[in-house]
């Protein structure tokens, strides 16, 4: 067995430091995964730049990553759906699967879901890591291990578009180009939206968003007026948006989200911002507009291991950016910097 774990770990605000950890033996209902790549999300850069997001702080050392995918090295005794060799994607967050969350099929919700890189748990930005073998899914061949990461961020897309109930037909509107939101454009399209309009500050990403099959694209400016903005969205549909989606966080697109969908339509929040924002809650209540949260996903990665095996959904153009992980401070660098224009980063361990 190799000796070299060369792994990523965080210490603090702009301190990821790279050193060699142990690599661990597999649970009895573990692998022990040969990682190939990790990709960065934001929630890792927001980890590296403020040390925390909300409630969950940096307070220890912690190994950053969670959108990965490795091949099998080691099997636990009790392991039965994997055999060495199988090169799988990783579902970051392990439940407790005993809770009433759990056992309700709500487990992205339970308490004591480990979950890859939220303090206090470690990720998996290493050369060799152990997960649950029943939160990791056997890439068929013709999948590359690239896109078994991808799994992760689809998910998520996934997950908003169940939310949001969208199907046949439906009409939709996404704020915010960046990976959510473009994940949430490839999914909502493969779940039947019949018109998808995305909007965002940056004109690279939505041309991004176009590529990828956006109808229409529209480039909010900082000083355009919330009506007017709403107006342009408005004569795109040749209507309204029977379901928006807000992938940025930004208290500005949540009121968007809101205002902007027709009457009993559904807006579905995904964007992380700030803990307390403003928004037109008189509006959404008289118009019966339906409000629901996304947190990560729930019983949606073996949906989305079928949208990219099928075709129906193709991950890889959102990758615009590779590094190995002796590179990691420079993939950071690249992740968080708007002049470098990525999408996603991948580091190859």
């Amino acid at each position: 067995m190799a000796k070299d774990n060369l792994t990523a770990v965080l210490y603090g605000i702009d301190d990821l430091r790279l050193e060699q950890t142990p690599i661990a033996e597999p649970k009895d209902n573990e692998v022990l995964l040969q990682m190939f790549c990790v990709g960065i999300c934001g929630s890792d850069v927001h980890y590296l730049v403020h040390g925390r997001i909300g409630d969950f702080i940096v307070k220890e050392p912690m190994i950053i990553g969670h959108e990965s995918a490795g091949t099998v090295v080691k099997l636990g005794k009790n392991v039965k759906n994997l055999k060495i060799g199988d090169r799988v994607a990783v579902e970051p967050g392990v439940p407790c699967r005993t809770c009433t969350y759990c056992k309700e099929g709500h487990y992205n919700l339970c308490e004591e879901i480990i979950f890859c890189a939220t303090p206090p748990d470690h990720g998996s930005l290493r050369r060799y890591y152990t997960h649950a073998a029943d939160f990791c899914y056997k890439l068929p061949d013709h999948i590359t291990l690239e896109e078994g990461a991808l799994m992760e961020p689809l998910s998520v897309g996934v997950h908003a578009c169940k939310r949001a109930n969208i199907g046949i037909g439906s009409k939709v509107l996404i704020t915010g180009a960046g990976p959510i939101g473009l994940v949430t454009l490839l999914a909502a399209k493969a779940m039947g939206a019949s018109y998808i309009v995305v909007t965002d500050l940056v004109e690279k990403r939505l041309k991004v968003a176009k590529e990828l099959g956006a109808n229409k694209v529209l480039q909010i400016q900082k000083d355009m007026k919330e009506e007017d903005s709403i107006k342009l969205i408005h004569q795109m549909f040749g209507g309204a948006p029977d379901k928006t989606i807000e992938a940025s966080g930004a208290e500005a697109s949540m009121r968007i989200a809101i205002l902007a969908t027709k009457s009993g339509g559904t807006a579905v929040l995904v964007g992380m911002g700030a803990p307390e924002v403003k928004i037109p809650l008189m509006n959404a209540l008289i118009r019966e507009i339906d409000i629901r949260g996304v947190f990560r996903y729930c019983n949606d990665y073996a949906d989305s291991l079928n949208l990219i095996a099928s075709g129906k959904v193709d991950v890889k153009p959102l990758i615009t950016h590779k590094f190995k992980i002796e590179e990691a401070h420079a993939a950071f660098e690249a992740a968080k910097s708007p002049a470098s224009n990525a999408i996603k980063v991948m580091i190859y361990c």
